[in-house]
């Protein structure tokens, strides 16, 4: 069987206690140094809460989710408002401090089905319905 003990060292004058005998070992006391080391318990002053690695373990609720315009994930489920582009108001979410956001969503960014064909057309004068002259080789003889 396992010897199950419990070590707290909370305040100087508390002692610690062996849950399976019930004896009990004061801080001073060789023994409770050598099961802090065995159990690799840390003094309280150690073990203070810290930013990175235990507080992300926590982190297992969603506050936003996909939204279905701009489909970034957000879309607060809360606030049912999206942090990007302002769903579901009307207009588009946009300011002139975020220079780089409104070059990512601007015009050029997609495909540009009717955009991508202007040019060459408007440089032919935008005709339609006709057919290209065929290009004959000419004999040289």
């Amino acid at each position: 069987p396992r010897l199950i003990i419990r070590i707290s060292i909370t305040k100087p004058d508390q002692a610690n206690v062996n849950n399976k005998t019930g004896e009990t070992y004061h801080l001073g006391h060789p023994f409770a140094a050598y099961l802090r080391r065995f159990l690799n318990v840390q003094a309280k002053s150690d073990l203070k809460m810290t930013k990175g690695t235990t507080s992300f373990g926590k982190r297992h609720n969603k506050s936003h989710t996909a939204c279905r315009r701009c489909g970034k994930i957000s879309y607060h489920i809360q606030k049912k408002t999206c942090s990007s582009c302002g769903y579901p108001a009307k207009k588009m979410r946009n300011f002139n401090w975020g220079q780089k956001a409104k070059g990512r969503r601007t015009v050029g960014t997609g495909r540009m089905r009717y955009m991508k064909t202007l040019t060459r057309r408007f440089k032919n004068g935008f005709r339609e319905g006709t057919q290209a002259k065929k290009m004959i080789a000419s004999k040289s003889e």
